[in-house]
């Protein structure tokens, strides 16, 4: 038995003793839109700009089944189905319905840490209400979010908070998923690498290229291994290949970054094929920053020319960026001072630091929280 096994061990008993819970409301832009107009219920609905440059912030199911995501360019979602009804976000209304579901969370806990305004971790470890189980109070927050938003919410309960966001996409939507103490490597032996928090469709790819299609595949390989192919990622993917997380949930901890990027399928490097993929990154980008209800002072572009070379230009204020004009001005300064580009570029992102809002979803490492004397069941 290896080192990082030895230290596993502790921490697995210790954690077992956690509660968590993750709710993730069931396509939420796109289901207030339909709460609140009776004509678009059970119609595909895309919360989005519907020109040309627009992009989808959101789907409804009915969307979903033809192929709608999150991300993706309108033009793109009215081809994939032509009866697709877009509606403009209303951040406004979206963050009063998020306040509403945030006092459910805090009537049954204290210990609430808010990924965006449409999901949260918390941690029930501590039976506050004396309701008896961690799976009754999942039900009880959903039933509650039902009838005071008229919105339906999908959750996951686990003794981790990487189980319990796994958990609640597990029986999307309106689902409930439980992974009991002593389940989860069994749990997420079974399911392919692209379900783990963290691993995108590009990092899903490589891990293929090395044979690792599913958790039980990632288990397999030795810790030195995944430290070779993927550097300070590889003790994160060891713990999760084994079901352990050794993150707290934190309430209301401040974020490092919100931001955005896109790889090109051909390389780029006209004026006009810059600013327009710029026009696209800054509606994807802003939309999260709306999301999370952050703020912040620094506007970094990154790009990658065709050899890998990275570049970064950032812009700071001494206050933080008023409203999306300022935000888009920023950006658009950035890329226009580096024109014209000397070589062509694969990749262009946006980042907005210097935060004050939500903690990353990033996945980290915490100390282990003090046991506590009472363990409420699942």
């Amino acid at each position: 038995m290896d080192a990082a096994r030895d230290h596993d061990e502790p921490d697995r008993q210790a954690f077992a003793l956690r509660k968590i819970i993750h709710v993730d409301m069931d396509a939420f832009f796109a289901s207030v839109e339909q709460r609140d107009d009776p004509a678009i219920r059970g119609k595909p609905v895309a919360v989005g700009g519907s020109s040309g440059r627009g992009v989808v912030a959101a789907a409804s199911y009915e969307a979903r089944k033809f192929g709608v995501r999150s991300a993706m360019p309108s033009a793109r979602a009215a081809q994939l189905c032509p009866d697709l009804i877009f509606r403009r976000p209303r951040f406004d209304v979206y963050k009063a319905v998020s306040q509403q579901i945030r006092a459910v969370f805090l009537h049954f806990t204290p210990h609430v840490e808010p990924l965006s305004l449409d999901e949260a971790y918390l941690d029930v470890t501590d039976d506050v209400r004396g309701i008896g189980s961690a799976t009754r109070i999942a039900e009880l927050i959903r039933q509650r979010i039902r009838a005071e938003t008229g919105l339906t919410a999908s959750a996951g309960v686990s003794y981790n908070k990487f189980l319990a966001k796994i958990a609640s996409d597990q029986n999307k939507p309106d689902g409930l998923c439980v992974i009991r103490p002593g389940e989860g490597a069994q749990f997420v032996a079974s399911l392919p690498v692209r379900r783990f928090h963290g691993i995108g469709p590009r990092g899903a790819e490589k891990m293929a290229r090395l044979g690792i299609e599913t958790g039980a595949d990632l288990r397999a390989k030795e810790l030195a291994f995944l430290r070779e192919h993927f550097g300070s990622s590889a003790d994160y993917l060891y713990r999760a290949a084994r079901g352990i997380d050794l993150r707290q949930v934190k309430a209301d901890r401040p974020r490092k970054s919100v931001g955005g990027e896109r790889t090109f399928e051909r390389d780029i490097s006209s004026g006009s094929a810059l600013r327009e993929t710029l026009e696209r990154i800054i509606e994807i980008v802003w939309e999260r920053i709306e999301r999370s209800g952050a703020s912040g002072r620094t506007v970094t572009l990154k790009m990658k020319f065709n050899d890998f070379t990275p570049c970064t230009r950032a812009r700071s204020l001494p206050r933080a960026i008023a409203d999306r004009q300022e935000f888009e001005a920023l950006a658009r300064e950035l890329l226009d001072a580096q024109l014209p580009l000397p070589k062509p570029i694969r990749l262009m992102g946006l980042t907005l630091s210097a935060l004050e809002g939500e903690e990353p979803e990033e996945p980290e490492e915490g100390a282990v929280p003090p046991v506590l004397q009472a363990e409420l069941p699942f």
